[in-house]
């Protein structure tokens, strides 16, 4: 079984981080004035482009090491069925190549990231609801 150089901690914070970003939809009411009880909170789970938990989820990968972030990668691709755990050298060979400093941004494309990184994690036999999911500081 091949190891990682991320840690299931860090993956399982970043699943949970990932599943509140996707639960963000397009913006409804751009100029709305209202507060949130008039309007029920809607504007809460709309995608302002201000959104912290992007920025969260930004400033968090940005600190991984290249390694890490090498392995977060190749981990979404493997719960994505990009290949086997197998096939793990070769997936995080493919990830060292295309990176290019926006590993955020890459991740954060791809609908269901938070269900690819659990599907990752089940791969190499980890149970990422037992860990802890709020980073260490």
């Amino acid at each position: 079984m091949p190891e990682l150089s991320i840690s299931s901690d860090q993956v399982a914070f970043l699943i949970e981080k990932a599943r509140q970003f996707d639960a963000k939809d397009i913006v409804s009411d751009p100029d709305s004035g209202s507060n949130g009880a008039d309007d029920d909170m809607i504007d809460v789970l709309e995608d302002n482009g201000g959104d912290p938990v992007l920025r969260e989820i930004d400033g968090f990968i940005a600190a991984l090491t290249e390694d890490e972030q090498i392995d977060l990668v190749a981990l979404m691709r493997l719960g994505r069925g990009d290949g086997t755990i197998e096939e793990w050298d070769e997936l995080r060979r493919e990830a060292a190549d295309g990176r290019n400093g926006h590993t955020a941004r890459y991740l954060l494309g791809e609908p269901l990231l938070g269900d690819m990184l659990a599907e990752g994690l089940d791969a190499f036999g980890i149970d990422w609801t037992s860990e802890r999911t709020t980073p260490v500081i």
